[in-house]
């Protein structure tokens, strides 16, 4: 990845918001020190100017990431962040018919034991059903979601999708093994189908309304395409 790749999708005199790709850390992190690659570092010498991170998302999560361009706008931004009041829309690939809609409200522990309410919403797109057996399965069936997550809590929709037992295809460690290796195997896919579709909130300066809106990867769209969803 070149420092000028970043595709930016938003940008005023106080915040930036790029379309991350799949595998792409926001920042250095003790646990990733295989990578020097990292999206703060990459987004700052593209721009030639400081920017803060606002928020994170997962780095196999692909999608909208937000940045400050000073510590103020960051201050009021993270603040948004953490008092819900902004929405967030994802999309995903799952496993198996999902409800049209519906609401997970489970509980999720952090490392240190904490148990944090969490809810999340979604709604169903499209579903597919394909002559590729699994298992004791003929056929495979899929759903793609728009997801609402209300709180924000680490792997939040991953964990919350796995719980009602319609995984995140290619997630790991909270999706399905055999699922994950058919994607690989079969069709050359193992980049997570989890993507920050849009969010929308208050202008921490101007107070208008910010819409931001980013495109699926090219690995999520060819995934619809040899799923065969049908999005009209």
């Amino acid at each position: 990845m070149s420092e000028t790749s970043l595709e930016v999708i938003y940008r005023d005199e106080h915040i930036i918001a790029i379309n991350k790709p799949h595998g792409l850390l926001v920042h250095r992190t003790k646990i990733a020190t295989e990578t020097d690659l990292f999206a703060l570092q990459l987004l700052r010498d593209q721009i030639g100017q400081k920017v803060y991170p606002v928020h994170r998302i997962d780095r196999k999560t692909s999608g909208i990431l937000l940045f400050a361009l000073s510590e103020e706008v960051n201050s009021s931004l993270t603040a948004v962040f953490r008092n819900q009041k902004i929405e967030k829309t994802y999309w995903a690939i799952v496993r198996g018919f999902t409800d049209s809609e519906g609401t997970i409200d489970y509980p999720l522990r952090k490392e240190n034991g904490q148990v944090q309410e969490a809810t999340t919403h979604y709604q169903t797109l499209a579903q597919t059903e394909i002559n590729v057996p699994l298992g004791k399965f003929e056929t495979s069936r899929y759903s793609l979601l728009e997801v609402e997550p209300k709180t924000g809590r680490m792997h939040q929709i991953r964990k919350h999708l796995a719980h009602i037992d319609h995984p995140i295809i290619a997630d790991r460690p909270h999706g399905c093994n055999k699922q994950n290796k058919l994607f690989k195997e079969k069709w050359s896919m193992d980049s997570m189908l989890l993507h920050a579709k849009e969010v929308k909130f208050k202008h921490p300066v101007s107070g208008d309304v910010v819409h931001i809106k980013a495109n699926i990867s090219s690995e999520f769209d060819r995934t619809l395409g040899f799923l065969n969803f049908d999005l009209k």
